[in-house]
């Protein structure tokens, strides 16, 4: 179990805790001096050979950043960067990859031989079919956006009403469409991962092996930590990883990556997480009715809750976090569709001239193609952007209030069913950096809302890795 508690006033690690209960890292404030990369405030003893530092790597929608730290939570190193532009032979999958070796070849050289564990986050329900004989992808990568509503029906026919796969966008509706759309000559090496599962393969080479967090959309049992048996009698079940806590240690580091890198023999790589839960885990959002928005290229909502909520009608599910649940839910608002209609300079420009305390009259539904996750779940809900008035100000006010009341929606309706109401809001993601939007949330949510000490989900990613370093065996 996964148990992850931070405190603004202590700077300690408690590690007496065994692998199968979790770790309990308690932290303060990060000391670091932001740079390309950073410089801990660790008594100028980053150097030396017996100190350890933890790397994490988040795979987000548009890039990927990795964050290093150390056994105080100081963070020691970090970067990011955007995909290559695929295209011309040079798929999804291949972008990730180029991706993951660059990250890696950017860790400062005399950080490397203490990084005693990795561990990376991906986007949930993004899905990739592979072969197992040869590492080949035979199909993917479906992006977490992708619905499927052909498979729709057979899911429907085997899984609990209301389930979470119960949706055209789960990861078992990829999976079902692929397999009833191929041959059984195909099918027999194949077997499915998700996005941090391909990545962290790429690291370990040990076939098949998840996270339950991973796994949910899946239709992973958390709560009975099984594939239920309506899942497990299916004839692809041997196409399911098997599936372990976040944070979990799976094997050493492959010898050539240790060799080419300058990674210490001893570096164990670890089962990883969605990117929302790892934000959660960086935000220190410990208590129930503390939540995180992350703010990415899509909005999504974590609470912490006492109660499991899960309907799939309102695409609404829960992760298991120790004795508690993360209930909520990710629509495809957000980011993206700012980057559609401004530049960054226009936003950061924009933004200083709204006045957040004035609402604003437009409605709309910023998405950025057709479909809609979480509050609504509809695949062919089309977006809303127009009315746009001339005054370029007043257009951005009324999607970032939109967005807002997309997310004040997302709690109203986790509180109606059932879950611990919302009493704080902590912002993770590129728009925790916006303090006019969070002034604008604030009021539409009638909630403070804070930015989190740590925003990013490579931070969080970087505390499983931690945790793995702690356990005593491998999968």
């Amino acid at each position: 179990m996964l148990s992850l508690a931070f405190s603004h006033t202590q700077k300690s690690l408690n590690s007496n805790a065994s692998p199968k209960q979790g770790l309990v890292i308690t932290t303060g404030r990060y000391k670091c001096r932001l740079a390309r990369h950073v410089t801990c405030d660790m008594n100028n003893d980053t150097k030396n050979t017996s100190k350890r530092l933890y790397l994490g790597i988040d795979f987000g929608t548009s890039g990927a950043r990795y964050a290093l730290i150390d056994d105080q939570g100081n963070l020691c190193s970090e970067r990011k960067r955007a995909y290559p532009q695929t295209g011309n032979g040079k798929s999804r999958a291949t972008s990730w990859k180029e991706t993951l070796f660059e990250l890696l070849n950017d860790v400062p050289e005399e950080y490397r031989p203490n990084v005693a564990s990795i561990s990376i986050d991906g986007t949930s329900a993004t899905t990739l079919i592979i072969n197992r004989d040869n590492g080949e992808v035979l199909s993917g990568p479906f992006l977490y956006n992708e619905s499927f509503p052909d498979a729709l029906p057979t899911v429907l026919s085997i899984a609990p009403e209301n389930h979470t796969v119960c949706t055209g966008s789960s990861t078992l509706c990829k999976l079902v469409s692929w397999w009833e759309l191929t041959s059984s000559s195909n099918r027999e090496s194949a077997i499915l991962l998700h996005q941090s599962d391909w990545l962290l393969w790429l690291l370990h080479g040990v076939y098949g092996v998840s996270d339950y967090n991973n796994a949910l959309k899946l239709g992973y049992d958390p709560e009975a930590d099984a594939y239920p048996r309506w899942l497990a009698s299916q004839p692809y079940q041997y196409m399911l990883p098997s599936i372990k806590a976040p944070g979990t240690p799976i094997a050493l580091l492959k010898e050539d990556l240790r060799l080419q890198y300058g990674f210490p023999k001893e570096c164990v790589v670890c089962t990883g997480t969605t990117d929302s839960i790892a934000a959660f885990l960086a935000a220190r959002a410990i208590s129930p009715g503390k939540s995180v928005t992350s703010l990415g290229s899509t909005l999504a909502i974590k609470l912490l809750s006492l109660v499991r909520v899960e309907d799939a009608r309102y695409g609404v599910y829960s992760h298991r976090l120790d004795d508690k649940w993360l209930v909520g839910g990710a629509s495809n608002t957000g980011g993206a569709v700012l980057r559609k209609i401004f530049t960054d300079d226009q936003l950061v420009t924009l933004s200083g001239k709204i006045n957040p305390s004035e609402q604003s009259p437009l409605d709309l539904y910023p998405l950025p193609k057709k479909g809609e996750r979480f509050p609504i779940s509809d695949p062919n809900m089309m977006p809303r952007l127009e009315p746009r008035p001339e005054s370029d100000v007043e257009y951005l006010h009324g999607i970032l209030e939109s967005i807002a009341r997309i997310e004040a929606k997302g709690y109203r309706l986790l509180k109606e069913l059932g879950a611990t109401a919302v009493e704080e809001v902590f912002t993770a993601g590129g728009g925790a950096k916006n303090d006019t939007w969070r002034k604008i949330r604030e009021r539409v949510l009638g909630l403070p809302v804070n930015k989190a000490i740590q925003t990013e989900a490579a931070f969080g990613a970087a505390l499983l890795a931690m945790k793995g370093a702690r356990a005593k065996t491998y999968v």
